[in-house]
């Protein structure tokens, strides 16, 4: 089943945080291991569905409410998805931090195969120990008419962790269900990191019907969601999903993603895309109808441009196109027996799938594969977290200054080419700069002079480096360049080069006049005047949709 493919694309580790598909990814493997075996991981369905009750698939649940009325799985009793899904009642809060229209959901399930106990305590192992995040506080049903007060979730999440935060929230808040005008249904515990909801646990204890009574459900089942975009949003540390990895390959107009009308182009061209490819078209009813709305509301904006949907073909056609390369030299390596370590090597060198792998070769060990995958990512986190921040090798006088050179050679590409050029990787030493940053082309000799002039311009004026420590609230609104992927506390520290005004119309300055500003732990050096002259070596290509620049001071 074809998941939503600019997603899929965005494969690059992104400093210590996982990307989004490493978040998909690292849910997954952690269900497939667990209760009996392991959940059976099942293909997400179509966005149009079969069930007449409902216009799209809005929840993971929905391919499998057959089987929480009795009929039998052809999966087992518990399985997991990550679930492409189209949700229109909050369309007007989408382009705010969270809400979106076409969003992916992680959940595990079970028809009767196990309850709350299990439910929950899977769902606290992968948000504290897996993922290493602290939970805020969590949500249990208060009760109402004819449905109690959840004591059993209570207690649960109290075995877990004496000191958590539990509040009691009514029907509207945690009583879950059903997709349609009848269906299984229940209360539900919801989970909240760094203040928003990102896990739903459903309990369905009840089937409701036509007329709103409910009754039992002689199998009781566990339905859960995870927003994929808001899970990625908590673990990168960004303001909001815009600012995910997820949306980095879509172009920026406008101010990028703090502005309302470029998010909301942004989320409906997603939407747009995956109910295309699952077979909508565009009409006056049904489904086509709410596709012809979505795409005549975001045709409307200024900031809409064909280049949304053209990036869409571009990044597709060229993925495809390395893919089947990679595809074709990695597969002349294969044979049907092979120890962990070679097979390693072929899924990290040309990128081959799992499931081919496991398909192509015969003794395909997946508990020392899975260990050496677990090994390879902690060796890359421990690489990044032996580095000085801001990707330095040390704190020698020449690394210091080309830090600061790397500050402003960022500033000058976004001057350049717009704010939608964000750093995606980062290495100084004493000897050189090495900046990665995202963007789809090779730079032309012009530009790369251009650049080079920019950046001197800078030094040679004599601006001040001045650090500041402030909220990360505060940081962001100023718009401060964020290190993609990083972890931030409530407090961070922000590095500004001030620029006199005469820089502006030849270097780049923004309005407050600043020509940087960024977060960033240091250290600098305290004038431009101290950098000497700044050289481009080489610019070129670091992966799909990132140019590498390396730079030197002399």
């Amino acid at each position: 089943m074809v998941f939503f493919v600019v997603a899929e694309m965005n494969f690059l580790f992104y400093n210590y945080a996982m990307n989004s598909n490493e978040l998909r990814q690292s849910f997954l493997d952690f269900f497939s291991k667990k209760e009996n075996g392991g959940h059976k991981i099942v293909p997400s369905s179509s966005l149009l569905p079969t069930d007449p009750s409902v216009l799209f698939t809005t929840a993971g649940m929905q391919q499998f409410k057959p089987y929480y009325l009795g009929e039998e799985s052809p999966w087992g009793k518990n399985v997991a998805s990550c679930q492409k899904c189209i949700r229109t009642s909050d369309i007007e809060e989408v382009g705010d931090e969270r809400h979106l229209t076409f969003f992916e959901m992680l959940g595990n399930f079970s028809f009767g195969g196990y309850w709350k106990k299990e439910a929950i305590s899977y769902a606290h192992e992968f948000v504290t120990k897996e993922l290493g995040l602290k939970i805020d506080y969590v949500t249990v049903f208060e009760g109402t008419e004819g449905v109690p007060f959840d004591q059993e979730s209570f207690d649960i999440w109290q075995s877990l962790d004496k000191n958590i935060t539990i509040k009691k929230c009514g029907r509207a808040d945690n009583f879950w269900g059903p997709t349609g005008d009848e269906g299984p249904c229940g209360p539900t515990t919801e989970i909240y990191v760094s203040g928003i909801e990102i896990w739903n646990l459903v309990f369905n204890e009840f089937y409701q019907q036509k007329d709103k009574t409910l009754k039992p459900l002689e199998i009781k089942g566990i339905d859960t969601g995870m927003g994929l975009e808001r899970l990625a949003m908590v673990i990168q540390n960004v303001p909001t999903v815009f600012d995910t990895d997820i949306f980095a390959r879509l172009p920026e107009r406008q101010g990028g993603a703090s502005t309302k009308e470029e998010r909301i182009i942004k989320d409906h061209t997603r939407a747009i895309v995956a109910l295309i490819l699952d077979g909508a078209r565009p009409s006056n009813k049904n489904q086509g109808y709410v596709l012809r709305r979505l795409m005549r509301r975001i045709m409307m904006y200024p900031g809409f441009s064909l280049d949304n949907f053209q990036v869409v073909k571009n990044v597709v056609e060229a993925e495809f196109k390395a893919f089947t390369v990679a595809m074709k030299e990695g597969l002349k390596h294969v044979k049907e027996d092979m120890d962990a370590q070679e097979i390693f090597s072929l899924y990290e060198t040309y990128g081959l799938p799992v499931d081919v792998l496991r398909d192509k070769i015969k003794n395909f060990n997946q508990p020392e594969f899975d260990a050496l995958l677990k090994q390879h990512q902690e060796l890359s986190r421990t690489a990044s977290a032996g580095m000085f921040k801001g990707g330095l090798a040390d704190h020698e006088p020449a690394t210091v200054k080309l830090h600061t050179a790397h500050h402003l050679l960022l500033a000058a590409l976004q001057e350049m080419f717009g704010k939608e050029v964000k750093q995606r990787g980062s290495n100084i030493n004493q000897e050189r700069l090495r900046l990665d940053f995202s963007f789809d082309r090779k730079l032309t000799d012009v530009e790369k002079q251009k650049l080079e002039s920019m950046v001197q311009l800078n030094i040679d004026a004599g601006l001040n480096v001045i650090q500041r420590e402030m909220p990360l609230k505060e940081a962001q609104k100023i718009g401060a360049e964020m290190e993609f992927g990083v972890k931030y506390g409530n407090t961070v520290s922000v590095y500004f080069i001030e620029g006199p005004s005469f820089a502006k119309a030849s270097a780049g300055q923004s309005k407050d006049g600043v020509v940087s500003k960024e977060f960033c732990g240091g250290p600098h050096v305290g004038n431009t005047k101290e950098l000497g002259q700044f050289k481009i070596l080489k610019e070129e290509a670091s992966s799909q949709g990132v140019r590498r620049i390396k730079a030197v001071l002399r």
